[in-house]
C-alpha cells in the first residue's frame, strides 16, 4: 500500500522536475570546473614527459635553467657555470617555461 502511494504522488511528472535543478548543477560542475582541470593536467603530464636534454625551463620556485640530465621521476638542471641541481618533474612549471627560459630582465637588456 505503501508502494502505491508514492508511486501516485511522482506519477504526474513533478518528481523528475524536482531532480532536474540538481542534475543541471551536476552537468554545469562537469564542464566548467572537472573536465578543464582534467585537460589541464592532461597537458602539463605530456609536457614533463616531452623536456628533454637542453630545455631551458622554469621550476615553480622560480629557478631558471637548463636541462642537462633527464631521468624517470627528475631533471638535473644547470643553473650556472658548474652548479646543477637535481629537482622532479613535477616541480617544472609548463606554464611558466612555455616561453624563451629568459626572465623579462634579460629580454630587456
Amino acid at each position: 500500500m505503501q508502494n502505491l502511494s508514492i508511486l501516485l504522488q511522482f506519477g504526474d511528472g513533478e518528481g523528475l522536475m524536482q531532480f532536474l535543478p540538481i542534475v543541471l548543477i551536476v552537468i554545469v560542475f562537469y564542464f566548467f570546473m572537472i573536465r578543464p582541470q582534467q585537460k589541464k593536467a592532461k597537458e602539463s603530464k605530456k609536457f614533463r614527459e616531452s623536456i628533454s636534454k637542453g630545455d631551458k625551463v622554469i621550476t615553480i620556485g622560480g629557478i631558471h635553467g637548463k636541462v642537462a640530465e633527464v631521468k624517470d621521476q627528475y631533471l638535473v638542471i644547470t643553473i650556472a657555470n658548474g652548479v646543477e641541481v637535481r629537482v622532479q618533474k613535477s616541480a617544472v612549471s609548463p606554464e611558466l617555461s612555455q616561453g624563451t627560459g629568459e626572465s623579462e630582465l634579460q629580454q630587456k637588456a
